[in-house]
């Protein structure tokens, strides 16, 4: 199946009802971006992503990325649809004015993003880690840097890839061996990086990879880890690629999705050494680089929401067509009248949007923290984005597990053959809960990092400002169901955070044996929250005649839903919060 179809209403009753666009622009002074503007370039790219790119996903499925005597060579038709593309302008959508960008909000990238993702996860990958990486060479990248790399790479010309892992590091990059030694106005860095996304193609002039390694005499740990920018061709003396500097694809893994990625075993320095560049302080290359992966993590928790966006289109075409039951007339009728169809497909919608929900507000906070004019008020921003990004990343990848899995159910026996291309869609959202730092290292994350390192402090002021929604739709006859669900799931987050304050100190293992948990609390707390948002805007508007009779309708109905199916989480979370770390620690290693 090819079809995609942006869910373009959904996305501008975000934009209009709950971000309230149009006011964040006028209060960053920024004249020129309104609803307006977004609407008209959300319209060109889903143009991009569903005649080009979405037809392309199949067939990358089919026929992934190989490697060859000249490198990695692109599933075919990959490189007609990324020279559109940039012909088009997209890879400089959010990126800063100075460099070429076009300087719009993280915001309006997010939801272009989704296009793309929805379209082709593989192809969307490849821009996604270019955009992460111009990120971190302009926050920590010396001027002259910046003012040679940034450019090409801004327009697309250049793309770009994050090297940390190793094989005998995985996530603990403390382990990190590579090396770069100093010669002249550069460095010679030489290693091995495993699983590099789009570590090498034939799509553009020069792959520039951002990689960690230890400079002689570095101190042990993540501290002395520094980042080097080491491109795939050196620059001549105009600043274009000439020479192949000594870094190449040696392997390609062979994986369970995203098989149009290539994936790649990238060696450094095999002759003599590869030529690379120090971004930012030497031993400080972990801080630069989480510029990119703070970035790339709300992005891959943006590919949980369009996989599974994905996943219930093709769910909902498929229950709508496919006849099986018989009137007692004889005529037949679709599976999308049977009840329990029709509960897995609710549970689709409904939790897609309250993904989309929390994706765009967590993006909205970027912008937020950036525009604020007040100190106070852009350090309460960065906090929140900061408490968001584990809560995006895990959360909804997690969830977007069970929603592609339902894709396939709905189909039957037909979702389990790779000819219907349902499977496709969970095969390629497994993936999503692992890189970019496993879900347990987000619930790490988020317990440790953002929670009690605050003592909770940035955790209550979100629960506070959810239980003012929940209080807001009290108000209404018709809500106060949804609201009450609310409040209790408020208070149910509430005594996790209490708890986790009061055990973690006394227990090391606490924080480890519940994080998953109470992140996924967070997310379904979260979720609960933007739906209960939703329905009191569809409330509002339907009240004053002030939209879409149809759509505002059933966003009631789906946020109904996710208050009687999914907010009940919470409270199932909590319990096995409060279990603690006990019984999980219990077991020696030689009883398993």
């Amino acid at each position: 199946m090819t079809v995609y179809n942006h869910p373009y209403k959904d996305v501008e009753f975000l934009f209009s009802e709950l971000l309230d666009f149009d006011r964040m622009c006028q209060e960053a002074g920024l004249e020129d971006i309104n609803q307006e503007l977004v609407s008209a370039i959300l319209d060109e790219a889903g143009r991009l992503g569903t005649e080009v790119i979405a037809p392309l996903n199949a067939i990358g499925d089919r026929n992934g990325a190989t490697l060859g005597e000249d490198g990695v060579q692109e599933t075919p038709g990959f490189a007609d649809a990324y020279r559109q593309y940039v012909d088009s302008g997209w890879p400089s959508l959010t990126a800063g004015e100075t460099y070429g960008g076009q300087g719009m909000p993280k915001l309006v990238g997010a939801a272009v993003a989704e296009i793309w993702q929805s379209s082709s996860l593989a192809f969307s990958l490849c821009p996604l880690l270019t955009g992460g990486a111009i990120e971190a060479i302009a926050a920590h990248g010396s001027d002259e840097l910046k003012e040679t790399y940034l450019p090409d790479m801004v327009s697309g010309q250049w793309t770009a890839t994050m090297n940390l892992t190793e094989s005998a590091a995985g996530s603990d990059l403390a382990a990190v061996a590579s090396r770069a030694v100093p010669e002249g106005d550069h460095y010679l860095i030489s290693g091995q990086k495993i699983f590099i996304s789009w570590g090498d193609h034939q799509m553009a002039e020069n792959i520039i990879h951002l990689v960690l390694a230890r400079l002689p005499n570095a101190p042990g740990g993540v501290k002395g880890i520094s980042l080097f920018l080491v491109p795939k061709f050196l620059l001549d003396e105009n600043g274009r690629p000439g020479q192949r500097n000594d870094v190449y694809c040696v392997s390609l893994e062979h994986k369970l999705g995203i098989h149009a990625s290539p994936t790649c075993v990238m060696n450094f320095g095999d002759n003599g050494g590869a030529v690379g560049y120090l971004v930012g302080e030497p031993h400080n290359g972990l801080a630069a680089m989480f510029t990119m992966m703070n970035d790339a993590r709300q992005g891959t928790g943006m590919q949980g929401l369009s996989l599974s966006e994905r996943s219930y289109q093709q769910a909902l075409e498929y229950a709508k067509e496919r006849l099986q039951g018989t009137r007692s007339d004889g005529t037949r009728y679709p599976i999308i009248e049977f009840p329990d169809v029709r509960r897995m497909l609710m549970m689709m919608k409904s939790a897609t949007e309250a993904m989309r929900g929390l994706a765009y507000k967590a993006a909205a906070e970027i912008d937020l923290s950036h525009w604020a004019k007040d100190p106070r008020e852009a350090r309460r921003h960065a906090e929140r984005t900061s408490l968001y990004t584990p809560i995006v990343k895990g959360w909804i990848t997690e969830l977007a597990q069970e929603i592609t899995s339902l894709g396939i159910q709905v189909h039957g026996g037909m979702g389990y053959v790779e000819e219907t291309g349902s499977a496709q869609h969970f095969r390629d959202a497994r993936i999503t809960t692992i890189y970019e730092g496993t879900t347990g290292i987000q619930g790490l994350d988020l317990v440790g990092r953002k929670i009690l390192a605050n003592k909770g402090e940035i955790l209550r002021d979100l629960l506070d400002e959810i239980e003012v929604t929940a209080d807001a739709m009290s108000a209404d006859d018709s809500l106060a169901g949804q609201a009450s669900a609310l409040k209790q799931a408020v208070d149910n987050g509430r005594e996790a955070r209490a708890w986790l304050l009061d055990h973690a100190a006394e227990n090391r293992d606490v924080a480890g044996g519940v994080s998953v948990n109470f992140m996924l609390l967070m997310g379904y707390i979260c979720g609960g929250w933007v739906m209960g948002q939703a329905a009191l805007k569809a409330c509002s508007l339907l009240a004053g005649d002030g939209g879409n009779e149809s759509f505002l309708r059933a966003k009631r109905v789906t946020a109904q839903f996710y208050s009687d199916h999914l907010l009940p989480r919470v409270g199932s979370h909590l319990a096995t919060v409060k279990a603690g770390a006990d019984s999980i620690m219990a077991l020696d290693v030689e009883q398993f």
